[in-house]
C-alpha cells in the first residue's frame, strides 16, 4: 500500500530497497528555501542494519501489509518457541532471535500476538504485563534512601529487574514486558 512521505510513522514496518524497515524516528521538515521533507530513520528486520533516508513530500513509500495474528504459547527447544492457534490448533514454530530477552517472560498458555509478512513471523508481541516470582534478592540497607530505594533482584525466569527494598525471596509480581520494570506485587 503506497502513502505519502509526510505519512510515515514511527513503528510502521515500510518495503524500500528491497528489505523490509521498521521506523524508528521521522521528523518533518521544512527548510526555508526548498521542499519540505521527512528525515526518516529505520532499521532493518531482517540484517538488523540502521538507515538515515530524506523523503520529499511529494514521494510515496510502500507500507508493508502485516497481518497479525492471536497465537498461545506451547513450548521450546533449544533453537525454536512452539506457538499453537487456539482456533485452528496449528502449531508454529519461531526462531528464539526472533523473540529475544523477552522469550524468558513466556509461561505456558500465554497469549501473544506474532506479526506476519509474507507469511513468515518477524515479531512477537506479548501482554505489556506478566507475573513472576522473585527468585532471589538482594537485603535492603536500612537508611538508604539518598540514593535509589530499588535493589536488583533475579526472577525465576531467570531475568534480573529492580525491585523496591521490602520485595523479598519467592514474591509474586507483576513485570512490565516493554523495559522489563517492576510494576507492583501482587
Amino acid at each position: 500500500m503506497k502513502i505519502n512521505a509526510n505519512e510515515i510513522r514511527v513503528g510502521m514496518l515500510l518495503e524500500y530497497k528491497d528489505d523490509l524497515w521498521q521506523v524508528l524516528k521521522t521528523q518533518h521538515v521544512k527548510p526555508g528555501k526548498g521542499g519540505a521533507f521527512a528525515q526518516v530513520e529505520m532499521k532493518s528486520v531482517n540484517k538488523n542494519t540502521k538507515l538515515n533516508e530524506r523523503f520529499r513530500s511529494s514521494e510515496t513509500v510502500e507500507k508493508a501489509l502485516i497481518e497479525e495474528t492471536n497465537f498461545n504459547y506451547s513450548y521450546e527447544d533449544e533453537n525454536n518457541y512452539f506457538f499453537m492457534d487456539p482456533k485452528s490448533f496449528e502449531q508454529i514454530e519461531i526462531k528464539k532471535s526472533i523473540i529475544g530477552d523477552k522469550g524468558k517472560l513466556l509461561s505456558e498458555n500465554l497469549e501473544v500476538s506474532v506479526s506476519f509478512y509474507n507469511e513468515n513471523p518477524i515479531s512477537v508481541e506479548l501482554p505489556n504485563q506478566v507475573n513472576c516470582k522473585i527468585e532471589s534478592t538482594d537485603v535492603a540497607l536500612k537508611g538508604q534512601t539518598v540514593s535509589s530505594s530499588y535493589k536488583p533482584a533475579t526472577l525465576d525466569n531467570g531475568l534480573s529487574i529492580q525491585v523496591p527494598p521490602f520485595i523479598e525471596a519467592g514474591d509474586e509480581v507483576v513485570v512490565d514486558t516493554r523495559n522489563l520494570e517492576y510494576i507492583k506485587k501482587i
